[in-house]
């Protein structure tokens, strides 16, 4: 893999980038993953590992926090206490 330098500006954004598309790219297609490959493989090939990794944890968190959201088991009044 990559070295583990600090990524620079460039690289930062390109990940990003890379992270968003494939995002997109889920939501579009209610999580299957199997129909993202490239945008996956791209995303992982521009991000730093352990990036990779905290933005899946935080997908499932925000994935979580929404469904709750959704669902009803979340009050409004906590939100915006943040």
């Amino acid at each position: 893999g990559r070295k583990m330098s600090a990524p620079t500006m460039e690289e930062r954004k390109a990940c990003w980038g890379a992270r968003d598309e494939f995002w997109q790219c889920l939501d579009s297609h209610g999580d299957d993953a199997s129909q993202c490959k490239k945008l996956r493989l791209s995303f992982e090939s521009l991000c730093p590992q352990q990036w990779v990794k905290y933005f899946d944890k935080r997908r499932d968190f925000l994935k979580y926090k929404k469904k709750l959201e959704t669902e009803g088991y979340y009050s409004p009044e906590a939100a915006g206490k943040s």
